[in-house]
């Protein structure tokens, strides 16, 4: 057998303070997932179950990156988010295991083309074109667990060219990174290299051409994103 077309590289991000990469199976995102951004958008945190939503592996960005202000929108935005990635895969984990599959932890932000989002969720369709964008995942360097523990508090912090745009803390979370890893384990067969961005604050916001934007979370790091031209 051969292969019609060579096959794409694997996207990888990277492991902070060494040269090895991780290879990125799929990016999970889970949504709406501190209560105060949940009112920002209209729902209620109090009634509304646990949702996800994916990304493809290969809208990864790498820290310090400059992305082009991407085609079809005009509202652009930041979601500053706590980035788990699975070691070691699993189906129907329990809640108490969950952060035994748990390789280590890093700083993403969730980039979205908010008005594209909105009009889907208006009209009952998928978010892929808000949500699944190429290069809409940047995402710093992953510290292992044996080097941050498992981060459950700490402050998240976003600034747009050094304004403090979205501030809270990782306490804060409706859905802890077990109950994440547990449910979604419950729906598929979870693999080494998943990647789930673990939700973002209140605060989210549009991002223009021009615009440095730096997600800061306490013990785990930095990510800086510069925003390029229009593509």
């Amino acid at each position: 057998m051969a292969l019609v077309f060579p096959p794409q590289d694997t996207p990888t991000v990277a492991v902070a303070d060494s040269d090895d990469r991780i290879p990125v199976r799929r990016i999970f995102c889970i949504g709406r997932n501190y209560a105060a951004h949940a009112r920002e958008m209209g729902r209620d945190p109090d009634r509304e179950p646990p949702f996800f939503f994916l990304k493809p592996a290969d809208a990864v960005v790498e820290d310090g990156a400059t992305i082009p202000y991407p085609p079809q929108t005009e509202n652009f935005h930041y979601e500053a988010e706590l980035v788990a990635v699975i070691g070691k895969g699993g189906v129907n984990i329990a809640e108490a295991d969950a952060l035994d599959h748990v390789w280590g932890y890093g700083v993403g932000n969730d980039l979205t083309r908010r008005d594209l989002q909105l009009i889907a969720r208006e009209q009952g369709r998928p978010w892929d074109l808000g949500k699944g964008f190429d290069r809409s995942a940047p995402i710093a360097p992953i510290h292992p667990v044996s080097k941050v523990g498992h981060p459950s508090k700490g402050s998240i912090k976003l600034t747009v060219n050094g304004e403090v745009k979205q501030d809270a803390d990782l306490s804060e979370l409706i859905w802890s990174i077990p109950e994440m890893i547990s449910i979604l384990s419950h729906s598929m067969e979870l693999k080494a290299g998943d990647v789930i961005m673990t939700g973002t604050p209140a605060g989210v916001g549009p991002l223009v051409p021009g615009d440095v934007c730096v997600v800061t979370i306490e013990g785990v790091g930095e990510l800086t994103t510069t925003i390029g031209p229009r593509a």
